[in-house]
């Protein structure tokens, strides 16, 4: 794998001068910045789940994993007093527990009921309808093959579902070699965030294979990763750089960069803040294109924009590829406790595009 894509810059001992960066002759520096880019409605809502939690029950509020992969989000709920943890067998019996947005599996939903523990199930909708798909094809006989990657705690819950009927393809090298033994009644799924153009090259690989692969009853990649895929496939050709905000363990985040290099760009990287951009990177660039993955406050992208502003990219033009408004309701559990205290049970803020006041 590319080391830009997989490596934090390295950040150095003191910053590069603005007027020590070598400009391109002639040129006039530019952003361009990619519309749709972070916070997607999934997100938007597990982040809300877990602020509204700790507002009406108090702290501490237990979540399982990180809400959402994004260490910004993960260290400020952090302060105000969520508290991660890896399984249910840390979390007090009888505290409350919050699924995160990635889905678990019916064993650990198990667990935490032996355990009594009081749940929000903050995971995506969007995630759910997989997982009800794994149930639903396995109970009708089929195997299943899933495009994703092992590890991933999106693809260990759908595997939960249907432990002995799902087998996981991890790209398109193993698709060439993975060995069914029914293969008269397949169907494929998918993680939600993985790269539209890879997963597309597995599954036509797996269909070379096995003639008789169904797919799903609707496409199974998040609109959202979709979407920002899309807008950098749109920025990726004309940039120079091109900067990607979103976390090492953020899988749309890490395609996007990918994307950009596949679709033109000279060179891509991925930062979680703009401290850690290391600015010899801005030698010989005119034009940075700028974008967020589906899990990042936009005040991240603001303060990547302030950097930039700083060493002369100080135009700034947006490039929209698609509107999103798309909004999903509050866990069902939470909305019933919020509606008997007679608080307001809507995730719905001011601004389409809401940072949680986490900046």
């Amino acid at each position: 794998m590319d080391c830009r894509i997989c490596t934090h810059a390295t950040i150095p001992r003191k910053r590069i001068a603005p007027e020590d960066i070598r400009t391109p002759e002639g040129a006039d520096q530019k952003v361009l910045l990619a519309a749709p880019r972070g916070y997607c409605a999934g997100v938007d809502r597990a982040v809300i789940a877990v602020e509204r939690a700790l507002e009406h029950y108090g702290a501490p509020v237990y979540v399982r994993k990180e809400i959402v992969h994004n260490r910004h989000v993960v260290d400020t709920l952090s302060e105000r007093g969520a508290v991660f943890v890896n399984e249910t067998d840390e979390v007090p019996e009888g505290a409350r527990l919050v699924f995160s947005a990635h889905g678990v599996s019916p064993a650990v939903h198990a667990e935490a009921a032996a355990r009594e523990l009081s749940t929000i199930d903050a995971t995506c909708p969007l995630v759910t309808k997989v997982h009800r798909e794994a149930v639903r094809f396995a109970r009708d006989g089929y195997r299943i093959l899933l495009v994703g990657h092992a590890g991933h705690e999106e693809v260990e819950g759908t595997m939960g579902e249907a432990p002995d009927d799902i087998t996981l393809i991890q790209n398109p090298e193993e698709a060439k070699t993975v060995e069914i033994g029914n293969a008269e009644s397949l169907v494929w799924l998918s993680q939600t965030t993985l790269s539209v153009d890879e997963t597309m090259e597995t599954v036509n690989i797996l269909r070379e294979r096995f003639p008789h692969l169904q797919d799903p009853p609707s496409d199974d990649i998040c609109y959202a990763t979709s979407n920002r895929q899309v807008a950098v496939k749109k920025i990726a050709p004309q940039s120079d750089l091109v900067l990607v905000v979103g976390s090492a363990n953020s899988s749309n985040s890490v395609r996007l960069v990918e994307v950009a290099l596949e679709h033109g760009a000279r060179d891509a990287r991925r930062v979680d803040f703009a401290r850690e951009v290391d600015e010899s990177w801005f030698h010989d660039v005119a034009t940075v294109g700028v974008t967020s993955g589906a899990s990042v406050p936009e005040g991240l992208v603001q303060d990547l924009l302030k950097l930039l502003g700083e060493y002369g990219f100080g135009s700034v033009e947006e490039i929209v590829t698609a509107e999103e408004d798309i909004m999903f309701s509050l866990p069902r559990e939470l909305r019933k406790d919020l509606k008997a205290a007679g608080k307001k049970t809507s995730n719905k803020r001011d601004g389409a595009d809401r940072d949680h006041d986490l900046i």
